[in-house]
């Protein structure tokens, strides 16, 4: 169809050109998830053999490292075939034999995540989860090393968190929230001193807006901080706000550069009822609140919020730990995020 020398287009033809590169980039992807699972598969199935013949012939190091040689003479447009990643293959065959779930999950994961659930865990029930929340949230190998290293296993599931989510919000959000909350939050890569005040975390949190929002995990978007709220003609400043995208609610968090104090979570609650009524939207949920303080009493801090009506959460966080220098290459700068979250306003 031509009209004055242009090519009119019939209708429908947008959707079916979006719907088109949907399929493309599906089939792409599937192409290189298949790829991945087909060389995990070739090398268990290498480690196993290797496994077989040291137990029934006592192979040594010299004979494999002697079929390393052999296979990349036979292959050499295959990369893998070194001495430390036929260990590498050995060890995996071992792990997935002891947790045979895990040969599932390091199907879905590229060999580096692998080998860094090998070097970096020595417990299978922790690769499990590392390689699980891997894939949930595609991290980088990078952000997985780090992830390890700052333990978040162990503050998202092994700590005793403080919080009255179950008394105040629904099962299934009850839940989700108490995922997201970690005990304590490291902020490694802060350049303050241990006895910093409250602004002065809060300007470097700011700062370095990306390593923050890596550390309180996926969903998390950054709203402001010092927002104003005005109430009954008196002005109110929030010190950070932030929208969760998968509970679906704001997130006010209060800094607090020392121990926590009971009067603190009466100013948390009144902060979520302010902004429940002057920013929620009538399809978000209850906003949360989250005191981040340099150190809590968990009696303390139980009492405290145990009558509030919002849901609130109290969480200690560290300074002094330290952060690989690769961290700047694996994350979006400050300006990207301000434009996705620029473009999530439109």
């Amino acid at each position: 169809m031509k009209n004055n020398g242009l090519t009119l287009l019939p209708q429908g033809y947008d959707d079916l050109l979006k719907d088109l590169k949907a399929r493309v980039h599906k089939a792409r992807m599937s192409a290189v998830l298949a790829a991945n699972a087909e060389l995990i598969a070739l090398y268990l199935d290498i480690g196993k053999a290797i496994l077989e013949r040291r137990d029934a012939e006592g192979w040594g190091t010299k004979i494999i490292e002697r079929l390393g040689n052999d296979l990349r003479l036979a292959f050499p447009d295959i990369k893998g075939f070194s001495p430390r990643n036929f260990r590498y293959m050995r060890q995996l065959a071992q792990i997935c034999t002891d947790t045979p779930i895990l040969q599932q999950v390091v199907a879905k994961l590229p060999w580096g995540h692998t080998i860094t659930l090998i070097e970096k865990l020595k417990a299978d029930n922790e690769r499990l989860w590392y390689g699980l929340q891997a894939i949930e949230h595609g991290w980088s190998r990078s952000i997985l090393q780090i992830q390890i290293e700052t333990q978040l296993h162990a503050r998202q599931i092994d700590a005793i968190k403080v919080s009255n989510f179950k008394d105040r919000l629904p099962e299934l959000q009850s839940d989700m929230a108490q995922e997201v909350l970690k005990d304590p939050y490291i902020f490694d890569f802060l350049s303050v001193g241990d006895e910093a005040h409250e602004r002065e975390v809060e300007r470097e949190l700011v700062k370095h807006i990306t390593e923050f929002l890596l550390e309180l995990g996926s969903g998390f978007s950054y709203v402001g901080k010092q927002v104003h709220l005005e109430v009954a003609g008196e002005d109110f400043y929030i010190d950070l706000l932030f929208y969760h995208l998968k509970l679906r609610c704001y997130v006010v968090i209060e800094l607090k550069a020392g121990a926590f104090k009971p009067e603190y979570a009466g100013k948390l609650n009144f902060y979520c009822s302010a902004v429940d009524d002057l920013l929620r939207h009538e399809s978000d949920n209850p906003t949360i609140g989250l005191i981040l303080c340099k150190k809590k009493n968990g009696l303390l801090a139980e009492y405290a919020l145990r009558d509030m009506a919002k849901p609130l959460a109290v969480s200690d966080y560290a300074l002094t730990r330290s952060v690989p220098e690769d961290l700047k290459t694996s994350l979006p700068t400050v300006e990207e995020i301000e434009r996705e979250l620029q473009n999530g306003a439109d």
